[in-house]
């Protein structure tokens, strides 16, 4: 399938979402036509079409807020595309991280979202750890455990990890999923407390794609 094989609606558009590559969260929805779509494969950056200004722009040409495209996806129809991206900076023109801050509730109330975004379950775990890190919530454990310092923490990871290990050799699946959500937890924790993010994290992870885990373990000896 080629570009031009794409179904173009009556306007020569296709809808298109800005996925971050390393996190899942979508960032954004626009339009591209095929000039945009060929402009973004050749160059890697993130073009669309302005229905409103009738012209190709290309994402962060004025803010710098940039999407460095690794991938473009298609769906079953050909008429959405997904552009996988790397993300500088906030996606949102009014600067926020993600378009998607608004949530429609059950009785259809559009409701602000107080800080919330429309994002994979552990980015909104570190979110949330993020918040508890920046309060005074004296009966918060995720404070306590963070004033408590890393030594606290590690042992917390040691003794989750341990109980996890035990509940591989001969106990449930529920058992243990829910280790193995107790061990994540507080390793979030831990990455909260030393300003790791949860990106930096995933962006290692997908650096060892394509290479074998002997490979892996031999380059950082």
């Amino acid at each position: 399938m080629s570009v031009d094989a794409l179904k173009f609606n009556d306007q020569g558009l296709v809808a298109v979402i800005a996925q971050d590559a390393e996190s899942g969260a979508v960032r954004m929805m626009a339009y591209a036509n095929e000039a945009a779509i060929r402009r973004t494969l050749e160059t890697g950056a993130a073009h669309f079409y302005s229905r409103s200004r009738k012209q190709l722009w290309k994402k962060g040409e004025t803010s710098g807020h940039t999407l460095a495209v690794r991938d473009v996806w298609v769906d079953c129809d050909g008429d959405t595309l997904i552009y996988m991206v790397d993300p500088e900076g906030p996606s949102c023109h009014t600067g926020a991280e993600t378009c998607f801050f608004r949530r429609l509730e059950r009785d259809g109330r559009l409701v602000d979202a107080q800080g919330e975004v429309a994002e994979p379950t552990l980015l909104r775990l570190e979110r949330t750890l993020q918040t508890r890190k920046a309060s005074d919530a004296s009966k918060s454990y995720t404070k306590t455990l963070l004033d408590a310092g890393p030594a606290k923490v590690d042992a917390k990871i040691r003794e989750e990890a341990a109980e996890l290990g035990r509940a591989l050799i001969d106990e449930s699946d529920a058992r243990v999923a829910s280790e193995a959500g107790d061990l994540t937890y507080h390793m979030l924790v831990g990455l909260v407390l030393r300003d790791v993010s949860l990106r930096k994290l995933l962006t290692e992870l997908s650096k060892r794609f394509g290479r074998s885990g002997h490979e892996e373990k031999s380059s950082r000896q």
